[in-house]
Protein backbone atom coordinates (compact mmCIF):
# COMPACT_ATOMS: atom_id res chain seq x y z
CA UNK A 1 0.00 0.00 0.00
CA UNK A 2 1.56 3.62 -1.05
CA UNK A 3 1.60 5.68 1.99
CA UNK A 4 1.83 9.39 0.58
CA UNK A 5 3.77 11.82 2.41
CA UNK A 6 4.05 15.85 1.87
CA UNK A 7 6.96 17.74 2.95
CA UNK A 8 6.12 21.94 2.97
CA UNK A 9 8.96 23.61 2.05
CA UNK A 10 11.85 23.36 -0.26
CA UNK A 11 14.80 24.29 2.25
CA UNK A 12 17.83 22.34 3.15
CA UNK A 13 15.49 20.58 5.63
CA UNK A 14 12.93 19.91 2.92
CA UNK A 15 15.26 18.48 0.55
CA UNK A 16 17.04 16.09 2.73
CA UNK A 17 13.75 14.81 4.15
CA UNK A 18 12.90 14.29 0.26
CA UNK A 19 16.12 12.52 -0.29
CA UNK A 20 15.50 10.06 2.44
CA UNK A 21 11.99 9.19 2.62
CA UNK A 22 12.80 8.25 -1.04
CA UNK A 23 15.51 6.24 -0.24
CA UNK A 24 13.15 4.28 2.23
CA UNK A 25 10.35 3.61 -1.53
CA UNK A 26 8.15 6.31 0.11
CA UNK A 27 6.75 8.98 -2.95
CA UNK A 28 7.20 12.03 -1.43
CA UNK A 29 5.36 15.52 -2.64
CA UNK A 30 7.24 18.63 -1.62
CA UNK A 31 5.34 21.96 -1.51
CA UNK A 32 7.44 24.80 -1.87
CA UNK A 33 5.74 28.55 -1.89
CA UNK A 34 8.23 29.75 -4.10
CA UNK A 35 9.85 29.34 -7.67
CA UNK A 36 12.83 27.35 -6.43
CA UNK A 37 14.45 25.68 -4.18
CA UNK A 38 16.60 27.13 -1.15
CA UNK A 39 15.03 28.49 1.90
CA UNK A 40 17.11 31.32 3.53
CA UNK A 41 19.66 30.80 0.70
CA UNK A 42 17.10 31.29 -1.95
CA UNK A 43 17.70 34.97 -1.76
CA UNK A 44 19.76 36.93 1.09
CA UNK A 45 22.20 40.07 1.15
CA UNK A 46 24.99 40.96 -1.23
CA UNK A 47 27.50 39.88 1.41
CA UNK A 48 26.44 36.97 3.05
CA UNK A 49 28.58 33.82 3.67
CA UNK A 50 28.19 30.61 5.60
CA UNK A 51 29.07 31.22 9.07
CA UNK A 52 29.90 27.91 9.70
CA UNK A 53 32.87 26.30 8.69
CA UNK A 54 32.61 24.20 5.22
CA UNK A 55 33.62 20.54 6.65
CA UNK A 56 30.59 20.85 9.19
CA UNK A 57 28.21 22.64 6.64
CA UNK A 58 27.84 19.99 4.22
CA UNK A 59 26.08 17.10 3.27
CA UNK A 60 27.70 13.51 3.82
CA UNK A 61 27.43 11.94 0.82
CA UNK A 62 27.90 14.52 -1.03
CA UNK A 63 30.93 17.13 -0.42
CA UNK A 64 31.48 20.97 -1.16
CA UNK A 65 32.89 20.73 -5.12
CA UNK A 66 37.14 20.96 -4.97
CA UNK A 67 36.22 24.47 -6.92
CA UNK A 68 34.82 26.07 -3.58
CA UNK A 69 38.09 26.83 -1.95
CA UNK A 70 36.88 29.14 0.99
CA UNK A 71 36.34 28.00 4.59
CA UNK A 72 33.19 30.09 4.42
CA UNK A 73 31.85 30.17 1.03
CA UNK A 74 29.57 32.94 0.15
CA UNK A 75 25.47 32.73 -0.61
CA UNK A 76 25.86 31.98 -4.47
CA UNK A 77 28.30 29.11 -3.93
CA UNK A 78 25.71 27.56 -1.49
CA UNK A 79 22.94 28.27 -3.73
CA UNK A 80 24.91 26.54 -6.36
CA UNK A 81 25.90 23.53 -3.95
CA UNK A 82 21.89 23.04 -3.03
CA UNK A 83 20.74 22.94 -6.50
CA UNK A 84 23.55 20.74 -7.57
CA UNK A 85 22.71 18.27 -4.68
CA UNK A 86 19.14 18.27 -5.93
CA UNK A 87 20.00 17.22 -9.03
CA UNK A 88 21.81 14.29 -8.02
CA UNK A 89 19.71 13.01 -6.14
CA UNK A 90 16.57 13.59 -8.66
CA UNK A 91 15.16 16.02 -5.96
CA UNK A 92 12.96 18.38 -8.46
CA UNK A 93 10.57 16.20 -9.87
CA UNK A 94 9.08 15.95 -6.19
CA UNK A 95 8.43 19.73 -6.16
CA UNK A 96 5.41 21.40 -6.69
CA UNK A 97 6.72 25.39 -7.25
CA UNK A 98 4.61 28.03 -5.92
CA UNK A 99 2.41 26.22 -4.16
CA UNK A 100 1.92 27.63 -0.45
CA UNK A 101 0.58 25.12 2.24
CA UNK A 102 -2.37 27.56 3.76
CA UNK A 103 -3.30 25.34 6.58
CA UNK A 104 -3.61 21.31 7.69
CA UNK A 105 -6.14 19.36 9.27
CA UNK A 106 -5.95 16.25 10.81
CA UNK A 107 -9.13 14.14 9.66
CA UNK A 108 -9.22 11.19 12.15
CA UNK A 109 -9.50 10.45 15.99
CA UNK A 110 -11.46 13.28 17.88
CA UNK A 111 -8.89 15.52 20.41
CA UNK A 112 -11.02 13.80 22.93
CA UNK A 113 -9.72 10.13 21.96
CA UNK A 114 -6.01 11.04 21.34
CA UNK A 115 -6.43 12.87 25.23
CA UNK A 116 -6.61 8.93 25.68
CA UNK A 117 -3.82 7.67 23.72
CA UNK A 118 -0.59 6.13 25.67
CA UNK A 119 1.46 5.48 22.43
CA UNK A 120 1.71 7.99 19.77
CA UNK A 121 -1.27 7.94 16.88
CA UNK A 122 -2.59 5.54 19.00
CA UNK A 123 -0.79 2.78 18.07
CA UNK A 124 2.81 3.69 18.36
CA UNK A 125 3.05 3.84 14.13
CA UNK A 126 3.69 6.97 11.79
CA UNK A 127 0.54 5.25 9.88
CA UNK A 128 -2.66 4.66 10.50
CA UNK A 129 -5.62 3.30 8.30
CA UNK A 130 -7.74 5.99 10.16
CA UNK A 131 -6.12 9.24 10.14
CA UNK A 132 -4.97 11.37 7.38
CA UNK A 133 -4.26 14.59 7.14
CA UNK A 134 -5.35 17.13 4.87
CA UNK A 135 -3.65 20.17 3.23
CA UNK A 136 -5.42 23.41 1.72
CA UNK A 137 -2.37 24.98 -0.75
CA UNK A 138 -2.63 27.98 -3.28
CA UNK A 139 -0.72 27.60 -6.38
CA UNK A 140 0.73 31.64 -6.07
CA UNK A 141 0.38 31.75 -9.53
CA UNK A 142 -2.79 31.47 -10.70
CA UNK A 143 -4.48 31.71 -7.29
CA UNK A 144 -6.04 28.06 -7.45
CA UNK A 145 -6.56 26.26 -4.46
CA UNK A 146 -6.49 22.32 -3.82
CA UNK A 147 -6.81 19.83 -1.22
CA UNK A 148 -4.52 17.35 -1.19
CA UNK A 149 -5.02 14.02 1.55
CA UNK A 150 -1.88 12.71 2.62
CA UNK A 151 -0.61 10.16 5.10
CA UNK A 152 2.28 11.84 7.32
CA UNK A 153 3.22 15.56 7.03
CA UNK A 154 6.86 17.06 7.72
CA UNK A 155 7.14 20.45 8.35
CA UNK A 156 10.47 21.65 7.05
CA UNK A 157 9.00 25.49 6.98
CA UNK A 158 11.69 27.01 9.24
CA UNK A 159 11.73 30.12 11.75
CA UNK A 160 13.86 32.72 10.02
CA UNK A 161 11.89 33.87 7.31
CA UNK A 162 8.12 35.40 6.69
CA UNK A 163 6.67 36.08 9.20
CA UNK A 164 9.30 39.12 10.92
CA UNK A 165 9.32 39.87 14.16
CA UNK A 166 8.51 44.21 14.71
CA UNK A 167 9.24 45.23 18.19
CA UNK A 168 6.02 46.65 20.16
CA UNK A 169 5.56 50.05 20.60
CA UNK A 170 3.41 52.58 22.99
CA UNK A 171 0.80 54.32 20.92
CA UNK A 172 1.71 56.93 18.87
CA UNK A 173 5.69 55.75 18.94
CA UNK A 174 5.96 53.78 16.42
CA UNK A 175 7.15 53.76 13.41
CA UNK A 176 3.56 55.73 12.38
CA UNK A 177 5.52 58.96 14.33
CA UNK A 178 8.47 58.26 12.53
CA UNK A 179 8.95 60.63 9.02
CA UNK A 180 11.47 58.29 7.65
CA UNK A 181 11.29 54.94 6.00
CA UNK A 182 11.01 52.29 8.21
CA UNK A 183 11.26 48.18 7.02
CA UNK A 184 12.13 45.11 8.56
CA UNK A 185 15.21 43.38 7.11
CA UNK A 186 13.33 40.67 5.44
CA UNK A 187 12.18 43.36 2.63
CA UNK A 188 16.26 44.78 2.47
CA UNK A 189 17.29 41.14 1.54
CA UNK A 190 14.06 40.33 -0.81
CA UNK A 191 15.83 43.58 -2.89
CA UNK A 192 17.93 43.21 -5.98
CA UNK A 193 21.68 44.03 -4.96
CA UNK A 194 21.81 47.25 -7.54
CA UNK A 195 18.26 48.54 -5.62
CA UNK A 196 19.91 47.75 -2.15
CA UNK A 197 22.99 49.93 -2.98
CA UNK A 198 20.50 52.55 -4.23
CA UNK A 199 18.24 52.54 -1.26
CA UNK A 200 20.56 53.03 1.31
CA UNK A 201 23.00 55.18 -0.64
CA UNK A 202 23.13 58.50 1.20
CA UNK A 203 20.89 57.75 3.78
CA UNK A 204 21.63 58.21 7.71
CA UNK A 205 20.37 54.41 8.71
CA UNK A 206 19.72 53.12 12.05
CA UNK A 207 19.69 48.74 12.60
CA UNK A 208 18.54 46.93 14.85
CA UNK A 209 20.03 44.49 15.98
CA UNK A 210 23.29 42.13 17.07
CA UNK A 211 23.01 39.03 14.74
CA UNK A 212 24.26 38.18 11.35
CA UNK A 213 21.63 39.96 9.61
CA UNK A 214 22.10 43.40 11.83
CA UNK A 215 26.00 43.13 11.57
CA UNK A 216 26.10 42.40 7.50
CA UNK A 217 23.43 45.74 6.57
CA UNK A 218 25.53 47.72 8.84
CA UNK A 219 28.21 46.76 7.22
CA UNK A 220 26.60 47.21 3.59
CA UNK A 221 25.10 50.79 4.65
CA UNK A 222 29.04 51.70 5.89
CA UNK A 223 30.29 50.82 2.91
CA UNK A 224 27.82 53.07 1.10
CA UNK A 225 27.81 56.15 3.03
CA UNK A 226 31.01 56.16 5.18
CA UNK A 227 31.89 58.81 8.03
CA UNK A 228 29.88 61.32 6.42
CA UNK A 229 26.24 59.12 7.05
CA UNK A 230 27.47 56.67 9.41
CA UNK A 231 24.85 53.38 10.48
CA UNK A 232 23.87 53.74 14.06
CA UNK A 233 23.93 50.16 14.83
CA UNK A 234 21.21 49.64 18.13
CA UNK A 235 21.46 46.35 20.28
CA UNK A 236 20.46 45.20 23.28
CA UNK A 237 22.75 43.04 24.38
CA UNK A 238 26.27 42.19 23.68
CA UNK A 239 27.45 38.79 22.17
CA UNK A 240 29.78 36.84 21.31
CA UNK A 241 30.16 37.57 17.41
CA UNK A 242 33.89 35.89 16.02
CA UNK A 243 35.95 37.07 13.38
CA UNK A 244 37.25 33.14 12.87
CA UNK A 245 36.94 29.48 14.38
CA UNK A 246 40.55 29.58 15.78
CA UNK A 247 41.10 30.96 18.96
CA UNK A 248 45.06 31.06 19.92
CA UNK A 249 45.14 29.36 16.59
CA UNK A 250 43.52 25.79 18.05
CA UNK A 251 40.64 25.11 15.85
CA UNK A 252 36.77 26.00 17.80
CA UNK A 253 35.79 22.55 17.30
CA UNK A 254 38.72 20.76 19.09
CA UNK A 255 37.78 22.92 21.95
CA UNK A 256 33.88 22.77 22.23
CA UNK A 257 32.78 19.96 19.64
CA UNK A 258 34.53 16.67 20.69
CA UNK A 259 33.47 13.91 23.07
CA UNK A 260 35.56 14.97 25.53
CA UNK A 261 34.30 18.75 25.82
CA UNK A 262 30.66 17.32 26.07
CA UNK A 263 32.35 14.73 28.68
CA UNK A 264 32.68 18.16 31.00
CA UNK A 265 28.79 18.91 30.87
CA UNK A 266 26.27 17.41 32.42
CA UNK A 267 23.77 15.54 30.15
CA UNK A 268 20.13 15.06 29.83
CA UNK A 269 19.11 11.02 30.35
CA UNK A 270 22.72 10.62 31.30
CA UNK A 271 23.27 7.84 33.68
CA UNK A 272 25.67 7.61 37.05
CA UNK A 273 28.59 7.19 35.13
CA UNK A 274 28.56 9.88 32.84
CA UNK A 275 26.94 11.80 35.72
CA UNK A 276 29.76 11.30 38.26
CA UNK A 277 32.51 11.77 35.25
CA UNK A 278 30.88 15.43 34.53
CA UNK A 279 31.55 16.13 38.35
CA UNK A 280 34.59 15.06 38.64
CA UNK A 281 35.88 17.06 35.32
CA UNK A 282 34.39 20.29 36.77
CA UNK A 283 37.60 21.65 37.27
CA UNK A 284 38.96 21.40 33.56
CA UNK A 285 35.65 23.61 32.63
CA UNK A 286 37.67 26.64 32.82
CA UNK A 287 39.31 25.12 29.08
CA UNK A 288 35.78 25.92 27.88
CA UNK A 289 36.65 29.65 28.38
CA UNK A 290 39.22 29.55 26.16
CA UNK A 291 37.09 30.94 23.20
CA UNK A 292 35.82 34.14 24.88
CA UNK A 293 39.28 35.04 26.22
CA UNK A 294 40.91 34.49 23.00
CA UNK A 295 38.08 36.88 21.22
CA UNK A 296 38.14 39.49 23.74
CA UNK A 297 41.78 40.56 23.07
CA UNK A 298 41.49 39.49 19.20
CA UNK A 299 38.88 41.87 18.66
CA UNK A 300 39.96 44.33 21.67
CA UNK A 301 36.32 44.10 22.90
CA UNK A 302 36.99 45.86 26.06
CA UNK A 303 37.94 48.64 24.16
CA UNK A 304 34.80 49.11 22.25
CA UNK A 305 32.58 48.51 25.41
CA UNK A 306 31.43 45.02 23.94
CA UNK A 307 32.16 42.23 26.30
CA UNK A 308 29.70 40.03 26.99
CA UNK A 309 28.03 39.52 30.24
CA UNK A 310 27.05 35.44 29.61
CA UNK A 311 30.10 33.12 29.11
CA UNK A 312 31.10 32.06 25.83
CA UNK A 313 29.92 28.68 26.36
CA UNK A 314 26.20 29.93 26.76
CA UNK A 315 26.80 31.56 23.31
CA UNK A 316 27.07 28.28 21.65
CA UNK A 317 24.77 26.23 23.96
CA UNK A 318 22.09 29.11 22.80
CA UNK A 319 22.89 28.70 19.20
CA UNK A 320 23.93 32.60 18.98
CA UNK A 321 27.37 32.55 17.64
CA UNK A 322 28.05 33.69 15.08
CA UNK A 323 30.98 35.70 12.43
CA UNK A 324 31.71 39.35 12.62
CA UNK A 325 32.06 40.69 9.22
CA UNK A 326 35.71 41.43 8.08
CA UNK A 327 36.56 44.80 9.65
CA UNK A 328 33.45 45.45 11.66
CA UNK A 329 35.60 46.97 14.23
CA UNK A 330 38.04 48.89 12.05
CA UNK A 331 34.78 50.54 10.56
CA UNK A 332 33.42 50.98 14.23
CA UNK A 333 36.70 52.60 15.10
CA UNK A 334 36.82 55.43 11.84
CA UNK A 335 33.34 55.87 13.08
CA UNK A 336 31.19 54.46 9.65
CA UNK A 337 29.86 52.38 12.14
CA UNK A 338 28.42 53.57 15.44
CA UNK A 339 27.23 51.24 18.14
CA UNK A 340 24.31 52.21 20.64
CA UNK A 341 23.14 50.28 23.31
CA UNK A 342 19.22 50.62 23.40
CA UNK A 343 17.36 48.13 25.62
CA UNK A 344 14.35 49.90 25.05
CA UNK A 345 13.89 52.71 22.61
CA UNK A 346 10.59 54.79 20.48
CA UNK A 347 10.13 56.32 17.37
CA UNK A 348 9.73 60.36 17.14
CA UNK A 349 9.47 62.16 13.97
CA UNK A 350 12.95 62.52 13.88
CA UNK A 351 13.92 59.59 14.44
CA UNK A 352 14.96 57.11 17.23
CA UNK A 353 14.38 58.37 20.83
CA UNK A 354 16.44 55.28 23.55
CA UNK A 355 14.53 54.93 26.49
CA UNK A 356 16.18 57.58 29.32
CA UNK A 357 17.90 59.75 26.82
CA UNK A 358 16.37 63.07 25.77
CA UNK A 359 18.13 63.68 22.48
CA UNK A 360 16.49 61.49 19.70
CA UNK A 361 19.25 59.90 17.08
CA UNK A 362 18.50 61.94 13.74
CA UNK A 363 17.95 58.83 10.68
CA UNK A 364 16.08 58.68 7.64
CA UNK A 365 15.98 54.79 7.42
CA UNK A 366 15.84 52.19 10.14
CA UNK A 367 16.02 48.94 9.26
CA UNK A 368 14.64 45.98 11.50
CA UNK A 369 17.04 43.15 11.98
CA UNK A 370 15.18 42.20 14.99
CA UNK A 371 14.63 38.45 13.63
CA UNK A 372 11.17 36.20 12.97
CA UNK A 373 8.43 34.86 14.59
CA UNK A 374 9.04 31.22 13.52
CA UNK A 375 6.57 30.41 16.25
CA UNK A 376 3.75 32.05 15.46
CA UNK A 377 4.41 30.64 11.23
CA UNK A 378 4.14 26.89 12.78
CA UNK A 379 1.29 27.27 14.87
CA UNK A 380 -0.65 28.97 12.50
CA UNK A 381 -0.43 26.06 9.89
CA UNK A 382 -2.38 24.26 11.46
CA UNK A 383 -6.45 24.14 11.70
CA UNK A 384 -7.37 22.76 14.55
CA UNK A 385 -7.20 24.56 18.06
CA UNK A 386 -5.61 21.95 19.72
CA UNK A 387 -2.99 21.52 17.63
CA UNK A 388 -2.34 24.91 17.97
CA UNK A 389 -2.01 24.74 21.38
CA UNK A 390 0.79 22.26 22.27
CA UNK A 391 2.43 22.11 18.88
CA UNK A 392 5.21 24.65 21.14
CA UNK A 393 3.81 23.75 24.71
CA UNK A 394 4.09 25.54 26.97
CA UNK A 395 5.54 29.28 27.03
CA UNK A 396 8.10 28.72 29.99
CA UNK A 397 9.27 25.45 28.33
CA UNK A 398 11.68 24.28 25.32
CA UNK A 399 9.60 23.15 22.44
CA UNK A 400 8.40 19.76 23.53
CA UNK A 401 9.57 17.72 20.80
CA UNK A 402 10.96 14.15 21.30
CA UNK A 403 14.30 14.23 19.70
CA UNK A 404 13.62 17.80 18.48
CA UNK A 405 11.36 16.07 15.75
CA UNK A 406 7.78 15.03 17.26
CA UNK A 407 5.71 15.90 19.13
CA UNK A 408 4.13 12.98 20.73
CA UNK A 409 0.63 14.65 20.67
CA UNK A 410 0.28 15.06 17.40
CA UNK A 411 0.06 12.04 15.12
CA UNK A 412 1.66 11.19 11.74
CA UNK A 413 3.39 14.65 11.51
CA UNK A 414 7.30 15.17 12.45
CA UNK A 415 9.06 18.75 12.19
CA UNK A 416 12.58 19.23 10.89
CA UNK A 417 14.73 22.03 11.28
CA UNK A 418 12.87 23.92 13.69
CA UNK A 419 15.35 23.35 16.90
CA UNK A 420 18.89 24.59 16.39
CA UNK A 421 22.46 23.19 16.35
CA UNK A 422 25.92 24.12 15.53
CA UNK A 423 25.08 23.66 11.62
CA UNK A 424 21.43 23.17 10.69
CA UNK A 425 22.37 21.55 7.67
CA UNK A 426 24.11 18.75 9.77
CA UNK A 427 21.29 18.27 12.14
CA UNK A 428 19.17 18.05 9.52
CA UNK A 429 20.37 15.31 7.63
CA UNK A 430 20.49 13.07 10.96
CA UNK A 431 17.54 13.82 11.59
CA UNK A 432 16.17 13.43 8.24
CA UNK A 433 17.55 9.55 8.41
CA UNK A 434 16.18 9.06 11.73
CA UNK A 435 12.75 9.58 10.49
CA UNK A 436 13.24 8.21 7.41
CA UNK A 437 13.84 4.77 9.67
CA UNK A 438 10.74 5.20 12.11
CA UNK A 439 8.54 5.64 8.71
CA UNK A 440 10.29 2.53 7.53
CA UNK A 441 9.40 0.77 10.68
CA UNK A 442 13.31 -0.13 11.78
CA UNK A 443 12.07 1.27 15.35
CA UNK A 444 9.36 2.43 17.68
CA UNK A 445 8.67 4.88 19.79
CA UNK A 446 8.83 4.77 23.38
CA UNK A 447 4.96 5.98 25.02
CA UNK A 448 4.15 9.69 25.43
CA UNK A 449 4.51 9.75 28.58
CA UNK A 450 7.90 8.41 27.60
CA UNK A 451 8.88 10.91 25.07
CA UNK A 452 7.10 13.64 27.32
CA UNK A 453 9.66 12.74 30.07
CA UNK A 454 12.06 12.73 28.02
CA UNK A 455 11.44 16.74 26.47
CA UNK A 456 11.38 17.60 29.73
CA UNK A 457 14.84 16.12 30.97
CA UNK A 458 16.11 18.13 27.45
CA UNK A 459 14.12 21.22 28.90
CA UNK A 460 16.32 21.63 32.58
CA UNK A 461 19.44 21.23 30.08
CA UNK A 462 18.44 24.03 27.48
CA UNK A 463 17.12 26.34 30.65
CA UNK A 464 20.84 25.58 32.31
CA UNK A 465 22.79 25.81 29.55
CA UNK A 466 20.73 28.72 27.51
CA UNK A 467 19.46 30.77 30.40
CA UNK A 468 16.87 33.00 28.99
CA UNK A 469 17.28 31.46 25.36
CA UNK A 470 15.97 27.55 26.43
CA UNK A 471 13.00 28.48 23.79
CA UNK A 472 15.91 28.09 20.67
CA UNK A 473 15.71 24.70 21.58
CA UNK A 474 19.43 24.82 20.68
CA UNK A 475 21.25 21.27 21.18
CA UNK A 476 24.81 23.29 19.93
CA UNK A 477 27.23 22.02 22.64
CA UNK A 478 25.77 18.16 23.41
CA UNK A 479 25.30 17.74 19.08
CA UNK A 480 27.56 14.35 19.44
CA UNK A 481 24.97 13.44 22.60
CA UNK A 482 22.12 14.14 20.71
CA UNK A 483 23.09 12.50 17.56
CA UNK A 484 24.42 9.33 19.99
CA UNK A 485 20.59 9.11 21.02
CA UNK A 486 19.40 8.94 17.51
CA UNK A 487 21.89 6.51 16.33
CA UNK A 488 21.05 4.06 19.22
CA UNK A 489 17.26 4.30 18.18
CA UNK A 490 18.14 3.12 14.39
CA UNK A 491 20.50 0.69 15.54
CA UNK A 492 23.58 2.17 14.72
CA UNK A 493 26.91 1.96 16.26
CA UNK A 494 27.43 5.98 17.89
CA UNK A 495 30.94 5.47 17.81
CA UNK A 496 32.23 6.29 14.08
CA UNK A 497 35.78 7.35 14.62
CA UNK A 498 38.77 4.94 14.27
CA UNK A 499 40.70 4.83 17.55
CA UNK A 500 40.22 5.99 21.09
CA UNK A 501 42.09 9.24 20.87
CA UNK A 502 40.06 10.18 17.74
CA UNK A 503 36.92 9.27 19.15
CA UNK A 504 37.30 11.08 22.22
CA UNK A 505 39.27 14.40 21.10
CA UNK A 506 38.53 14.91 17.31
CA UNK A 507 35.77 17.19 16.53
CA UNK A 508 32.46 14.85 14.76
CA UNK A 509 31.53 15.96 11.47
CA UNK A 510 29.11 15.19 8.55
CA UNK A 511 30.93 12.81 6.83
CA UNK A 512 31.51 10.52 9.86
CA UNK A 513 27.86 9.40 9.12
CA UNK A 514 28.48 9.15 5.63
CA UNK A 515 26.20 6.50 4.27
CA UNK A 516 28.13 2.75 4.27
Amino acid sequence: MERKVAIIGAGISGLLACKYTLSKGFTPVVFESRSSIGGVWRKTLETTKLQTPKPFYQFSDFPWPSSVKEEFPNQFQLFDYLQSYARHFDLLRHIKFNSKVVSIEYAGASHEEMQAWELWGGNGEPFSSKGKWNLTVTDTQILSTEVYQVDFVILCIGRFTDVPNIPEFPPGKGPEAFHGKVIHSMEYSAMDFASAAEFIKGKRAAVVGFQKHALDISMECSAANGEQNPCRLLYKTEHWNVPDYQPWGVPLAYLYFSRFSELLVHKPGEGFFLSLLATILSPVMGILKVGGISYKEKLSLEKFGMVPKHSFLKEISACLISTVPEGFYDRVEEGSIILKKAPKFSFCEQGIVVDGEITPIETDLVILATGFKGEKKLKDIFVSPAFQDCILGSPTASVPFYRECINPRIPQLAVIGFSESISNLYTSEMRCRWLAELLDSTFKLPSIKEMEKDAARWDTYMKQSSGEYYRRSCIGALHIWYNDQLCKDMGWNPKRKKGFFAELFEPYVPSDYCPS
